[in-house]
């Protein structure tokens, strides 16, 4: 309980700043101007519910409800701790993916971005903060209208296959920040959806209908659990005990909030007798990724990850800002 204690004291410090912020620069928020120094992709405060909202758990001990959207900057951000996470705890959490629907339309003007072109510059420095690779130019390239059809599309995936769904919108993901794709079109979508394993007619049918109103319950319960931005994550056990953390956050930040709820958790070792190991795994990693998830320094990774590559035992797709490493 001292854990706990001490938890949600530091989460609500860090939580109260940053609404403080908010408030102060309520005229500056613009959910496309992504603060490195929070880590987070904060939408404009709206109405907020005082009543704490239950989060269930069903097959493990404890429940994260990721909110996310698949052209956050700082999601993209978090993906090296949430795989750690994932190999080290998965045996004690399931994740609830929910779409946040970051970008409704450009009728947002604010934050000195109010044209797609303008959100370049800010991925670019995104991309150096989070050491991951992203590409703003397709801002100016083929530049998004909005984010809801992709986070529709992710609705429609989980309808099929939840696994296969988090392997869509990382397969989205890979294609906006690094192939410079407009995933709002639904041939983007589509060859996403294929390359994931998922039945693309079926896809369509949902994308055109119930998965509309899936994403909007998303968003309703987004509201009612008072997100205001991306990430967001809902960390909640049986008797409903909730750690919130927001932005993007060191690993220890989740790893101790699991803990927090759940003591009992054992780490698990990650294999790594072959540094392809990981690959075996995530068939995609960035050099930070796979830094993060075996505590190396990025040197150390990249270094690893090069001669893996030299050796012909891995692809590689580099752009201006970091590779990406892919298995063969």
């Amino acid at each position: 309980m001292k854990i706990l204690s001490m938890l949600l004291i530091l989460i609500c410090s860090v939580s109260c700043q940053s609404q403080t912020s908010s408030k102060m620069n309520e005229e500056k928020t613009n959910p496309l101007l992504c603060d490195p120094v929070s880590g987070m992709c904060e939408m404009p405060i709206g109405e907020k519910s005082n009543e704490k909202t239950a989060i269930s758990t069903e097959n493990k001990p404890v429940k994260i409800v990721y909110y996310t959207d698949p052209i956050c900057s700082s999601c993209w951000g978090i993906e090296p701790q949430l795989r750690k996470l994932k190999l080290e705890y998965g045996d004690y959490f399931e994740i609830d993916y929910r779409m946040g629907g970051l970008l409704p339309d450009w009728s947002y003007n604010s934050g000195g971005i109010s044209k797609p072109s303008d959100v370049a510059h800010h991925w670019e420095e995104a991309s150096l903060h989070y050491e991951m690779p992203i590409d703003g130019n397709v801002w100016i390239e083929d530049p998004l209208d909005s984010s809801y059809p992709s986070c529709i599309a992710m609705k429609a995936a989980q309808m099929q296959n939840k696994a296969k769904a988090v392997s869509f919108m990382r397969i989205l993901r890979e294609k906006l920040y690094l192939d410079k794709k407009n995933i709002a079109k639904w041939e983007n979508i589509a060859e996403a959806a294929k390359i994931a394993g998922l039945d693309v007619e079926k896809l369509k049918a949902d994308y055109d209908g119930v998965a509309k109103k899936l994403f909007q319950e998303d968003l309703n319960l987004g509201r009612t659990l008072g997100v205001r931005g991306f990430p967001t994550l809902f960390f909640a056990d049986a008797n409903n005990n909730q750690l919130t953390i927001y932005g993007s956050k060191p690993y220890a930040s989740y790893e101790n909030a699991l803990l927090a709820l759940f003591p009992d958790a054992k780490k698990k070792k990650i294999k790594n007798e072959n540094p392809l190991d990981l690959f075996d795994i995530f068939p995609t990693l960035a050099t930070k990724e796979y830094a993060v998830i075996l505590d190396k320094s990025i040197s150390e990774a990249k270094a690893t990850l090069e001669t893996l590559y030299q050796q012909g035992l891995l692809d590689k797709k580099t752009i201006k800002n970091g590779s990406l490493y892919i298995k063969k």
